[in-house]
């Protein structure tokens, strides 16, 4: 059992994650809708960071359920590997966000306990099936928010054929308020549950879920959660806003509406499934969609084939990291 301080100062460090998740992910959320104009920046994450906050209401807890106990066995969880792995996760995502590179905060945070998991029990403490599914999802992500975003290009495309050019921008700047919304609520209702199911699996090692002893996330813990990504999306994340808003391409409202939808629809399939994918992925994957669909060359390839490189860094990276902290912890408290 560890003392309360030390309990309260990691939920503490868990939830300052949970904070720069929300900002170093708002551009994943109101990139599109600041580069068409249709939203000042700071309207914007005010708009973003209250759908971040109400995305508890509508999803169930299955991406929690899956980060707190289905990536690595609960009994190999103590302090030192929570701290690991919150230390891995935040300081891979303090340096891409420093260099505004748009990398994934929720496989930080699977590699950050991936890491400090194999540096406490080594590969027999990996549930390889919580694996599967997360690489999965790293994958199918981004290429289901592209497809979905070249079928919504079609579609407005189809349905706009009576309307003039000003007509169908003058619709879609509505329009994209809604989409904004909806992908504001995807990106809450999957990240902020990854926090969630970290603080709950330390709670579970320290056992107080309650007498039953069951894993599951209290109510405190989720708007805790909740509340911390919001106030991340509200102080912004300029530099990575301007690298998806349009160092990929440029986007009109009715390309923003399809775009954020397709991505939305994503989050919502994923998190229904308990499926922890990466926001980034999947908004940069619809971007690209709705850039290609204009023309092959209207993606500027080099960007996003840099971002491509970030996530497959991440995991590992934050890995590496969270092992590195997890062994200097434990030099120092034998030490000390």
């Amino acid at each position: 059992m560890i003392s309360f301080p030390l309990l309260v100062a990691l939920i503490g460090v868990a939830l300052l994650f949970d904070f720069l998740n929300g900002l170093h992910d708002a551009a994943n959320s109101i990139a599109t809708v600041v580069s068409t104009r249709v939203l000042k920046p700071h309207h914007a994450v005010i708009w973003a960071a209250f759908f971040n906050f109400i995305a508890f209401a509508v999803f169930g807890l299955h991406v929690a359920q899956t980060v707190g106990k289905g990536i690595v066995d609960a009994n190999i969880i103590d302090a030192t590997v929570i701290f690991g792995a919150l230390m891995g996760a935040i300081i891979w995502n303090v340096i891409t966000w420093v260099l505004g590179i748009p990398s994934s905060s929720s496989h930080a945070l699977i590699g950050g306990l991936l890491g400090a998991g194999l540096a406490k029990a080594g590969p027999g403490a990996i549930l390889w099936s919580g694996i599967l599914k997360t690489v999965l999802g790293i994958f199918t992500s981004p290429a289901v928010g592209m497809l979905l975003a070249l079928m919504l290009v079609l579609f407005v495309a189809w349905t706009s054929l009576k309307l003039t050019p000003l007509g169908v921008d003058k619709r879609y700047r509505k329009l994209q308020l809604v989409s904004a919304a909806l992908y504001s609520l995807g990106h809450g209702g999957n990240d902020a549950q990854k926090t969630m199911g970290i603080i709950a699996v330390l709670l579970y090692s320290q056992g107080m879920l309650g007498s039953s002893g069951e894993f599951h996330v209290p109510l405190w813990v989720v708007l805790s959660c909740q509340a911390a990504m919001a106030l991340g999306t509200a102080s912004g994340g300029w530099r990575i806003v301007h690298t998806m808003g349009s160092k990929i391409t440029r986007l009109t409202p009715a390309q923003g509406f399809c775009a954020e939808t397709g991505g939305a629809i994503t989050l919502f399939m994923a998190t229904h499934l308990g499926v922890p994918v990466s926001s980034t992925h999947t908004i940069t994957g619809a971007i690209v969609g709705v850039g290609a669909a204009r023309r092959v060359s209207a993606v500027r390839w080099n960007v996003a084939s840099n971002i491509v490189v970030a996530w497959f860094l991440t995991l590992p990276a934050a890995g590496v990291i969270a092992a590195a902290t997890y062994w200097l912890t434990l030099l120092v408290s034998r030490a000390f």
